[in-house]
């Protein structure tokens, strides 16, 4: 393998997928870093056997090949090193590069070791703006559980209903949901949490366009020249949209900013009772108190347009990443009871949705 690319093309194709080298992995060659020649291109791919990202840019080759190198050692160097063009040179798994003041040696493993995820050769393909998609991850991806006790709660599920393609995140205490395009055909699938943050990592703001191809064990995101391929999880999704009410005893509607800002400092004084906060909506007010037996307490309350009354117990860290999720100036907050499953919603934005179960109080 000999070639010329510059430092700025090799450094991002780097740092888009070195963070997927696993080097804590039994297998030394997944800390590594493919680097091979493909049609014409130089094309930079890491895997740990469950996400495999490839980047492919443009570059001057004179001769074919292919080599694994350390990961973390390929990104910092070239990152460390002066805009400009870059000379690879490949010499008995040895990769050479060099500029017009540096000259280093990186010993390589060779790629015939290294891991290749399996094609999807029967898959549905649709595809979504790339803008819709990273707001609709952003949305969602954090209510995913971490608890591996649950595995298919791990996770993104990408499903259809009616055409709709819908992004639901839960952890079973929380739910969020994004519409987020149409599909001809049905979509249903489950992509770990992991890949979903990688995937939001990869989409920049002027990608135009994504390609998702899934099979019932892979998906495969073809964002510009990068390519995210993951595992899918095993399982059936909860039927969660029966968890959704339609109607609500109560309704507040009020401003995002003054809400989270009342959320926030009420925040302050439920430390000790876990995120413990009690709302009221009552009087054309949404109030909130928490109670911090050694500290004291407070109560901090807002202006609202209301249908109802009534309150509701809520962990407070919960309401303060959904209400970060929206984008709208206006929110709305719906329940029925003190136990039943609360709603916020905008209508500013009416393809988001966010559930949360309150808390015994």
């Amino acid at each position: 393998m000999k070639l010329q690319v510059t430092q700025e093309n090799l450094a991002k194709a780097l740092g888009t997928v070195a963070r997927v080298a696993n080097t804590r992995n039994t297998l030394p060659i997944l800390a590594n870093v493919l680097v091979q020649t493909v049609d014409n291109r130089l094309s930079i791919s890491a895997t740990n056997l469950d996400i495999a990202i490839t980047h492919r840019i443009g570059s001057k080759i004179e001769k074919t090949g292919s080599i694994t190198v350390p990961a973390r050692l390929m990104q910092d160097f070239v990152s460390s090193l002066p805009e400009g063009v870059l000379k690879l040179e490949l010499t008995d798994n040895k990769l050479q590069i060099t500029t017009d003041q540096y000259k280093s040696t990186i010993n390589g493993i060779a790629a015939d070791d290294f891991p290749v995820m399996p094609a999807i050769s029967a898959g549905s393909t649709w595809k979504v703006a790339a803008n819709e998609l990273k707001s609709a991850l952003s949305q969602v991806v954090f209510a995913a559980s971490a608890d591996d006790a649950r595995p298919v709660l791990t996770g993104v599920y990408f499903h259809s209903i009616g055409g709709d393609v819908l992004a639901v995140a839960t952890d079973s205490y929380r739910l969020a949901e994004r519409k987020l395009g149409k599909a001809k055909d049905s979509v249903g699938f489950l992509v770990p949490a992991s890949a979903a943050q990688d995937l939001l990592r990869i989409i920049s703001d002027a990608d135009k366009e994504v390609t998702v191809t899934h099979d019932d064990q892979q998906v495969l995101f073809q964002v510009g020249d990068i390519t995210l391929v993951a595992r899918l999880i095993e399982g059936n999704y909860p039927d969660y949209r029966k968890l959704i009410p339609t109607k609500f005893g109560t309704i507040a509607k009020l401003t995002r900013a003054d809400f989270l800002n009342i959320t926030k400092v009420s925040a302050l004084f439920a430390r000790e009772a876990a995120g413990s906060i009690t709302i009221k909506v009552d009087d054309k007010k949404v109030s909130i108190n928490a109670i911090a037996s050694q500290l004291g307490e407070n109560t901090a309350s807002a202006d609202a347009e209301l249908k109802g009354s009534g309150e509701v117990t809520l962990n407070s860290r919960y309401l303060i990443d959904a209400l970060n999720a929206f984008s709208g100036e206006q929110i709305e907050f719906c329940f029925n009871g003190k136990l039943e499953p609360c709603i916020l919603r905008s209508s500013d934005n009416p393809k988001y949705l966010h559930l949360i179960m309150p808390l015994r109080s």
